[in-house]
């Protein structure tokens, strides 16, 4: 049976996925109230009539664009045969970031942890939560693949998961910045390298 929500909570959602691109784009101090009427089409009264300011927006947005990745990074690894073609997915799936609209702004974890550093604590709260959640489900992965003798037994699985989310993050960042393609796709052929070397 399905669920019915009310017309609130349907503004509410709409406007998290309206404005998902623009606070990830921007970042939180870029973003104005005319940027989030002119996406959503709503007036400044009922964007503020539903939530009750920019931060409680960008705290629900930021949760949005991680759950988009999340989800699909795990619908992906589940897709594939064993723990090493799981940990291909990360590479695969970065170094073609532009086929995916939730990607094209950036990676949320990247764009919020590096404007909210020293200046939102709320923000970067979430940002090392979700930093969190990535590295315990990438070593997670690894221990099932030493488990399960798909993965070499010495490798550590802390260590490869720092180095995994630093190596993508590093890379999608100079994309970014660089405008281009070269030195993601340089940084995802040798990670793919890597994590095939991993194989028992």
């Amino acid at each position: 049976m399905k669920i019915k929500t009310s017309k609130s909570e349907n503004t509410k959602q709409l406007i998290i996925e309206k404005t998902a691109s623009v606070f990830n784009t921007k970042g939180y101090a870029g973003t104005s109230i005319n940027d989030l009427m002119n996406v959503t089409g709503l007036s400044k009264g009922c964007i503020y009539g539903n939530f009750e300011n920019k931060d409680e927006i960008a705290l629900k947005v930021f949760d949005y664009n991680f759950a988009k990745i999340t989800q699909h990074m795990k619908e992906r690894i589940l897709a594939t045969g064993d723990s090493v073609e799981g940990l291909l997915v990360y590479p695969e799936m970065y170094k073609n970031y532009y086929k995916y609209p939730f990607l094209q702004s950036g990676c949320p974890i990247l764009n919020t942890a590096t404007e909210a550093d020293d200046t939102h604590p709320q923000l970067k709260e979430r940002a090392q939560k979700a930093l969190d959640l990535w590295k315990t489900a990438i070593v997670n992965q690894v221990k099932r693949g030493i488990e399960e003798k798909e993965i070499k037994e010495e490798t550590d699985p802390n260590e490869l998961a720092v180095i995994i989310i630093s190596i993508i993050e590093g890379a999608f960042m100079q994309a970014k910045v660089n405008n281009r393609m070269t030195e993601l796709k340089v940084a995802m052929s040798f990670l793919e390298k890597m994590i095939m070397q991993l194989r028992a």
